[in-house]
């Protein structure tokens, strides 16, 4: 059975259309949102720990050194940087900056990058 679109196209479907790099990035500046608001949750345990004695910050702290601590803190870290650097992309949105279609490529490469090098100078002094 043919649908009628009354001479329309119909729109393309995603395994056709190509996302814009902006429009993942932006759909991954919300799912780290998310990411951020239960990776709060982590920092809230520590800092409970940290107040209710040396037994609990010490068990805590054991967790956050295994190696599934450290990958959590690793992308809480990457979360974190991503969202502040897409934030910020946004901020000059709203300000009406950087809207043309090569500005908004070309911040978008920024953005990825910024997000690599401030993870990697972030863990570089982290683990010096």
């Amino acid at each position: 059975m043919a649908i009628d679109t009354g001479g329309r196209p119909l729109s393309p479907h995603l395994q056709v259309y190509r996302l814009p790099l902006a429009a993942i990035l932006s759909i991954t500046h919300r799912i780290t949102g998310v990411g951020l608001a239960m990776g709060t949750v982590g920092l809230i345990c520590w800092l409970m720990a940290l107040a209710s004695g040396e037994q609990s910050f010490a068990a805590v702290q054991s967790f956050y050194a295994s190696w599934f601590g450290k990958f959590l803190l690793f992308g809480y870290s990457v979360a974190l940087l991503y969202h502040l650097c897409t934030g910020i992309r946004h901020l000059f949105w709203d300000a009406g900056m950087n809207l043309g279609k090569d500005e908004v490529e070309r911040s978008d490469k920024m953005v990825i990058g910024g997000v690599v090098v401030l993870t990697a100078v972030l863990w570089l002094v982290a683990l010096i």
